[in-house]
């Protein structure tokens, strides 16, 4: 799979030279220079995203099981790092937040279930924030604008039943019956299997079941992180020179994490993102090159925030680091217990 993930990485790469090349990277290198610093605290906004994810997933935990929340924002940031900059197909920041989660002593149906609650609830409101910009096109779109909505809402229309199926499936106790299955056939060597995976099917839906929680996390924190995510873009076309509305910011953002997530097989969508802000950016009238300059500002957000992301991770995970570093990230993720 990383053999995979680094032709699609290299494909991409010459996808995105190939645009920046057509559409006069002089142009696109001048806009950049312009913004200047600007695009670094555009970039820093993001801070406040991961800050309102980590809260985000710890409402998944009950009250008295819950990890603190600069533990998870710290788990947040790996996360994320991992997943949009390596090549994992946007697991593997999932599965390290999973090991971590383990070695702070989170029992394993909890971290299960809190990860894949999450990632679920999470894939839902991204398709409804993607029917919002859909519907922007719609309704303020030209001729080519609504080309474009056509087929963004013929995709949501091909996964909308795909997720509905995915969510009732997790009440028919997926993981069990997968695990009896393999149990069978290895004569009963996963029996011990077996059980765990019928308690991180229960823990799924005692999640679920908690009403309050879910409604809280789709309605309230998941606008929050898209609001937050909009205001990087209109931000970084702030001080690019381009003067667009919060909506408008909000219809390319919606937008281009749905082409991203499309896109999963791709380290860090490199030239898909590139593309789908020429085409989004070129719906709402913006000029290519000022598109590849905000395509050039995601990339600088990635920079600062997601390579640091990924230092913190190898600081965690390593057992050969500075004093200082070590002493900070083992702090955070596995405090001294009170006498």
């Amino acid at each position: 799979m990383k053999g995979v993930g680094g032709l699609a990485a290299l494909a991409g790469a010459g996808l995105a030279l190939w645009l920046l090349w057509h559409e006069d990277p002089r142009a696109v290198l001048a806009a950049l220079h312009a913004a200047g610093w600007g695009l670094v605290l555009a970039a820093l906004i993001h801070v406040l995203h991961i800050l309102s994810n980590a809260r985000a997933w710890q409402i998944l935990f009950e009250r008295v099981s819950r990890p603190p929340l600069r533990f998870l924002f710290l788990l947040t940031w790996i996360r994320e790092s991992v997943n949009s900059l390596l090549p994992v197909i946007r697991v593997g920041g999932d599965i390290e937040a999973f090991r971590l989660l383990l070695r702070r002593g989170v029992p394993v149906p909890l971290a299960a279930s809190s990860l894949i609650v999450d990632t679920q609830l999470t894939v839902i409101s991204q398709l409804m924030f993607t029917i919002v910009g859909i519907g922007f096109l719609f309704s303020h779109g030209e001729s080519g604008d609504l080309r474009l909505a056509g087929d963004l809402a013929l995709g949501v229309a091909v996964l909308a039943p795909l997720l509905a199926a995915f969510a009732l499936i997790q009440h028919a106790n997926p993981f069990e019956r997968v695990t009896r299955v393999l149990d069978r056939m290895l004569s009963g060597k996963l029996v011990g299997t077996v059980t765990a995976s019928w308690q991180v099917d229960e823990a799924i839906k005692e999640v679920w079941r908690r009403r309050g929680a879910v409604i809280r996390y789709l309605f309230f924190w998941q606008p929050l992180h898209y609001t937050i995510t909009s205001f990087e873009i209109w931000a970084a076309l702030f001080f690019l020179g381009a003067r667009v509305t919060f909506v408008e910011a909000l219809v390319i953002e919606s937008l281009i994490q749905a082409l991203s997530s499309a896109a999963f097989f791709v380290p860090g969508a490199v030239g898909v993102q590139e593309g789908g802000f020429i085409v989004i950016g070129g719906a709402l009238g913006l000029d290519p090159a000022l598109c590849l300059a905000l395509a050039g500002a995601r990339r600088i957000r990635d920079v600062v925030i997601f390579v640091p992301g990924l230092l913190a991770w190898q600081a965690v995970e390593a057992p050969q680091v500075p004093g200082g570093l070590r002493y900070l990230f083992s702090r955070t993720l596995f405090p001294r217990k009170r006498q």
